[in-house]
């Protein structure tokens, strides 16, 4: 397989030096892709690799937290994360407990320029598989609890936005209907 680097029992990845692979363009929101759900991965292969890496590269940039596949265009359900210095990815993630709550400003970077109070909960645990085809369970508390759940969300086609009620929704669908 094409990918290189080292991923753990957690999915947190180590790059190999040098070069990073490619920092793909972001969909936006209005792009049909978001809102729709992504497909299992069962191919496990140089083109899967590929996309991991550009997922790594991507969510690297500075301000981001996390960012699913159907942000960049594929339809195959990976996303990557990046909080508190843990950079990783999950195949075919699945949320398997979520305890707590925690109210908080989210945004996404599909979504530019606006961010919202939103509830989710506090504690969240994800698994999925690696690029090995090797079982990973990621478990996160605040930051990393709102990104997995997030991120998990992007890849059913479910926007932050969905969500939200009163008027918060209000105030993001009137900044998202407003002319440029």
């Amino acid at each position: 397989m094409g990918f290189h680097g080292t991923s753990d029992d957690r999915g947190q990845y180590t790059p190999p030096p040098g070069p990073g692979v490619s920092v793909r363009p972001l969909r936006l929101f209005g792009d049909p892709v978001l809102r729709t759900a992504c497909d299992p991965v069962v191919r496990f292969d140089d083109v899967l690799a590929r996309l991991v890496a550009d997922l790594l590269d991507t969510v690297a940039e500075p301000g981001r937290a996390g960012l699913a596949a159907n942000q960049i265009g594929s339809g195959l359900a990976v996303f990557s994360y990046n909080v508190d210095g843990e950079l990783g990815y999950l195949i075919n993630p699945r949320v398997v407990e979520l305890r707590g709550s925690q109210e908080g400003p989210e945004a996404c970077l599909s979504i530019p320029g606006i961010s919202a109070q939103r509830a989710r909960a506090d504690y969240a645990v994800v698994s999925g598989v690696d690029l090995r085809q090797e079982p990973v369970v990621v478990t996160g508390t605040g930051e990393l609890a709102r990104c997995l759940q997030h991120e998990t969300d992007h890849l059913r086609g479910k926007l932050y936005i969905d969500d939200l009620t009163g008027p918060e929704r209000r105030r993001v669908m009137r900044h998202l209907t407003a002319p440029a």
